[in-house]
C-alpha cells in the first residue's frame, strides 16, 4: 500500500448479501474513491457482537462474510488496490479500543442519539443495553485510528461518531504526543434508498430489498410487486411520482434521463400504466445488475479465492495495525516499562548461578 495518498476507511457488519441500498449508500462511493485514496475496507464482525447476537447468528458469520465480500468484488472493489480485512483477526484493535475507553466519558457516549436508535432496533430497554453497545463508537474510533485514516465516508446520521473519533484522537495527541491525524467526514451524497414496499429504507430486516445477486426473474418479480401510488386505481387516473419507489429507482438507476422524464409526464397525465413503468424499471435494473452478477459468478467459481483475498488483506493490515500500536505504546510510555522489566529479568537470570 502506498503512503503517498490520504487513507480512507470504511466497513460493514457482515449480515450477508448486499442490496441496491448498500450500493447507492456506500459501495458506489468506495469504488470511485479507490483511485483517489489508499483504501481500507474492513469486515466489522466485532460490531455484530454489540447487539447481543445469538450463537446461530455468530455461526452464520462465515457464510455472510463470504457473500458480502463477493458483492464487494463484483461491484468493483479491487483487492489489489485496497485492503479487505477481518476486524476480529487484528489483536491490535482490542488493545487500542481499551486505551481509547480511558479517554472518553460515559456521558459523552450515552448522549449519542444513534446509540439509542440502535438499542431500539435491537429491542433493548435501558436495563438491557450492554456496555459493548455503549462503547460501539469507541471501537469504531479504534478501527479508524489503526491505519491512521484521514477520511471516513459516512451518512449524516453517523457524523457524530466521527466527531467522537476526532475528540479521542485530539485527547490522545494532547496527552501523549502527536500520533493520530484528525479524521475528516466524507458525507454521502446519496440518501437512503427507499424499499420496494415504500415503507422506509431498503433493508434486509424489512424484507423490502432487491439484492445485487438477485437473478433477472427475481428482480422482475420484486419490481412487479412494488408499491406505487395507492390512490391510482386505473391507468387513466393521474398518478403521483414524488415518493413513489418505482420512480425513485428510475431516478437512481435509469441512465436515460429523457425516458425518465417521459415516464413521469405520462404517469402524471394518467396516460401510462403501472405495468409499463415497472417493466421498464425491471429492464433497467437487470441491465445494471448483469455485469455485477457475471463478475460475482467468476469469483464464486474459483474456490477459496475470496478467503485468500481476506486472508492476505488481514495479514497486511495486521502489520500496519501492529506498527500503529507500537507507536501508541511508545508514546504512552508503556513499551519502555515492559522492555526495562524484561531486560532486568533477563540479566538477573543470566547472572544467577544454577
Amino acid at each position: 500500500m502506498s503512503s503517498e495518498r490520504k487513507r480512507l476507511i470504511s466497513g460493514d457488519r457482515p449480515t450477508g448479501k448486499l442490496h441496491l441500498g448498500h450500493y447507492v449508500g456506500s459501495i458506489k462511493t468506495r469504488v470511485a474513491m479507490q483511485k483517489k485514496y489508499e483504501c481500507y475496507f474492513f469486515i466489522a464482525d466485532l460490531h455484530m457482537l454489540t447487539t447481543k447476537p445469538s450463537k446461530e447468528d455468530i455461526l452464520a458469520l462465515r457464510e455472510n462474510i463470504k457473500e458480502m465480500v463477493l458483492d464487494y468484488l463484483a461491484c468493483g472493489i479491487d483487492h489489489t488496490q485496497s485492503l479487505i480485512y477481518l476486524q476480529s483477526a487484528l489483536p491490535a484493535v482490542y488493545e487500542l479500543n481499551l486505551f481509547f475507553e480511558m479517554l472518553i466519558s460515559l456521558n459523552r457516549l450515552t448522549g449519542l442519539p444513534s446509540l439509542k436508535e440502535m438499542a431500539r432496533n435491537a429491542h433493548m430497554d435501558a436495563e438491557s443495553v450492554p456496555f459493548g453497545l455503549i462503547g460501539y463508537p469507541v471501537l469504531q474510533s479504534a478501527d479508524i485510528m489503526l491505519p491512521k485514516a484521514h477520511v471516513v465516508p459516512v451518512g449524516k446520521d453517523n457524523e457524530a461518531h466521527i466527531e467522537l473519533a476526532r475528540d479521542i484522537a485530539r485527547r490522545f495527541n494532547q496527552y501523549y504526543g502527536e500520533v493520530f491525524p484528525m479524521p475528516e467526514v466524507l458525507l454521502s451524497e446519496s440518501p437512503s434508498l427507499i424499499g420496494i414496499d415504500g415503507k422506509g429504507k431498503m433493508s434486509k430486516s424489512a424484507n423490502n430489498a432487491i439484492y445485487l445477486s438477485d437473478d433477472a426473474k427475481t428482480v422482475e418479480k420484486k419490481v412487479k410487486g412494488m408499491y406505487t401510488d395507492p390512490n391510482r386505481i386505473h391507468a387513466h387516473v393521474p398518478g403521483t411520482v414524488e415518493g413513489n419507489p418505482v420512480f425513485t429507482l428510475h431516478e437512481v438507476f435509469n441512465p436515460d434521463r429523457d425516458e425518465v422524464e417521459y415516464l413521469k409526464g405520462k404517469y402524471r397525465e394518467g396516460t401510462i400504466g403501472d405495468v409499463e413503468v415497472k417493466n421498464r424499471l425491471a429492464a433497467v435494473l437487470n441491465a445494471f445488475l448483469d455485469p455485477i452478477r457475471q463478475l460475482r459468478k467468476e469469483y464464486e467459481d474459483d474456490p477459496g479465492l475470496v478467503e485468500q483475498i481476506i486472508y492476505e488483506g488481514t495479514i497486511k493490515m495486521n502489520e500496519i495495525a501492529n506498527a500503529t500500536l507500537k507507536e501508541v505504546k511508545s508514546a504512552m510510555g508503556l513499551s519502555g516499562m515492559w522492555n526495562k522489566i524484561s531486560r532486568i529479568a533477563r540479566d538477573r537470570r543470566e547472572h544467577t548461578p544454577i
